[in-house]
């Protein structure tokens, strides 16, 4: 795959008033175009991600408009949480293909700051079957609550062989500027903190926050600094919950597809991004990936596996449990992370020797997954 990443923007995430959608769109458009030294018009694509606040019809045309871009090609994704890395993938083909040269892959929004949670909460249920699900009062924390239930019962475990993964989310958001939660936590923390649809706890659960990223994907590399998108794989095994396989979600389809397409095993890997809206989603991708056993992604956790210095280095800084979840950008900011580590760029948190990284991010309950692999230098 000739493809590869030459801009790199992400903003601070948190709840902060002031600026609507488009706005944190823009503010990391911006970065990303600054990052890869290169004028809004030399951008000939432009892909957007959907904003449950603004709603938009036409998102890539808006933001379009906004910064000055004049693209041949223009529009809007939606695959839930997947949508950022799924934009990538669409990406790196159009370039591959020759229909752009650089295509500016762009969300945000100001879910946190702009919208109730009671709306936010009804919007994002309508991931569940129309007819079996949302009638019974299903939310998102629900639908990932009867899969933590039946995790946890599966492999015997109880309420707190979870609560690792967000405790080693927030030692990595507490060194990392822009991180919408600081404040360390641990397993007890986890455990007194408030139910929100039982076996997970607030501290299982993502924030709700503002913030935008985009990337630039080109060509040929841009700087120095450029990536390259070496492997792109994707597994849509069902949309609702009650259609789920809990064995075969789609994850490792999409992973072996990317790391197929890249030449690499999952052991070539240096650093991970994967998709954390939950303790239980980044639990069950973790171990369907298998880069934890059945049962013991907790477990690896509570070892240090998941540290920069550890066997698996993930979500550096913080994940979506700590980082935050601003829609479509939240996943985009673990690539953003990857990226920064296979540059070199994580100061004190960097993990060494880091030359190939690997990106996950999943939408619906589960239900659809992309996977990107980078690797450094500009050679695809």
């Amino acid at each position: 795959m000739s493809a590869f990443l030459t801009g790199v923007g992400l903003t601070p995430f948190g709840r902060l008033p002031g600026r609507d959608s488009q706005d944190w769109q823009c503010a990391a458009a911006q970065i990303a175009l600054d990052d890869a030294g290169l004028d809004p018009l030399r951008i000939g694509a432009v892909i957007a991600g959907y904003s449950t606040v603004s709603g938009h019809l036409m998102p890539a045309n808006v933001v379009a408009e906004r910064l000055g871009v004049r693209p041949e090609v223009a529009f809007g994704m939606s695959v839930g949480g997947a949508t950022g890395l799924a934009m990538v993938a669409q990406a790196a083909s159009l370039v591959a293909s020759a229909t752009a040269e650089h295509v500016l892959v762009v969300a945000g929004e100001n879910r946190a700051s702009g919208q109730s949670s009671t709306t936010s909460t009804k919007i994002l249920a309508q991931v569940g079957h129309a007819h079996y699900e949302v009638p019974l009062g299903g939310t998102v924390p629900a639908y990932y609550a009867l899969l933590a239930s039946r995790y946890l019962w599966s492999h015997g475990l109880d309420d707190a062989a979870l609560a690792p993964l967000p405790v080693q989310m927030r030692e990595h958001a507490v060194a990392t500027v822009g991180a919408h939660f600081r404040q360390p936590i641990t397993v007890a923390d986890v455990l007194s903190s408030r139910p929100v649809a039982e076996p997970l706890r607030l501290l299982d659960c993502c924030p709700v926050s503002d913030g935008g990223a985009a990337f630039v994907v080109s060509r040929a590399p841009t700087s120095e600094r450029s990536l390259s998108i070496v492997g792109v794989g994707q597994g849509h095994r069902h949309q609702h919950l009650s259609a789920l396989d809990p064995e075969d979600t789609g994850a490792a389809r999409a992973a072996g597809a990317a790391l197929r397409q890249a030449g690499l095993d999952l052991a070539e890997v240096d650093v991970f991004g994967i998709y954390d809206s939950f303790s239980i989603t980044v639990a069950m991708i973790m171990e369907e990936l298998g880069l934890a056993p059945p049962g013991r992604a907790g477990a690896y956790a509570r070892a240090g596996a998941f540290q920069a210095d550890g066997r698996h280095p993930l979500n550096t800084h913080g994940g979506l449990l700590s980082y935050g979840h601003s829609g479509v950008a939240g996943g985009m900011a673990h690539l953003a992370e990857v990226a920064g580590q296979l540059r070199g760029e994580r100061g004190a948190a960097q993990v060494s020797d880091c030359e190939v990284g690997y990106v996950h991010a999943d939408g619906g309950v589960l239900s659809a997954h992309v996977g990107v692999v980078l690797r450094k230098g500009s050679q695809p």
